[in-house]
């Protein structure tokens, strides 16, 4: 009996260090420490949405281009009455900074840009890549709204 436990301990203790392996191979084959392709860029601005520039985006759905911020300026959609996102028009489609032109609204819908240049497509509500050759979605920019007629877009 006392042979029987000690080769079940054994078994066990085989099988727990197998899992283990398994488990930092695989924490290790995921991390390719890929970076995103559009630039980091530190900025601070300062919208004032009662201008004409961003009137759009006094309701909800609107959206403008915020020009001299980012890597190839930046595009704000507001999602509701108090979040607004904001992404850079630099598209991650170009990782070889061959285009020079930013990401452009979609004629038809709205809630899509487009690469005029490879031809790829990306949701202005989230971010996310709709078609085209990448696995990156849009760099995103953070927001800060506090009701009233300024919006601060950033990147620390």
């Amino acid at each position: 009996m006392s042979y029987l436990c000690k080769t079940i301990d054994t078994v066990k203790m085989k099988v727990n260090i197998i899992l283990f392996l398994a488990m930092i191979s695989v924490l290790f084959a995921c991390n390719k420490n890929k970076q995103h392709p559009v630039p980091y860029f530190t900025f601070d601005a300062n919208i004032n949405l009662s201008l004409p520039s961003y009137n759009s985006l006094q309701g909800v759905g609107g959206w403008a281009y915020i020009p001299g911020a980012g890597s190839k300026g930046v595009v704000v959609y507001r999602q509701s009455v108090n979040t607004f996102v904001a992404f850079d028009r630099h598209s991650p489609s170009d990782e070889g900074f061959d285009c020079e032109t930013g990401l452009v609204t979609d004629e038809d819908n709205f809630l899509i840009l487009n690469d005029p240049c490879s031809n790829a497509r990306f949701s202005l509500y989230d971010g996310s890549p709709i078609d085209g050759d990448t696995e990156w979605g849009l760099r995103s920019y953070l927001t800060q709204y506090n009701g009233g007629d300024i919006l601060r877009v950033y990147n620390p």
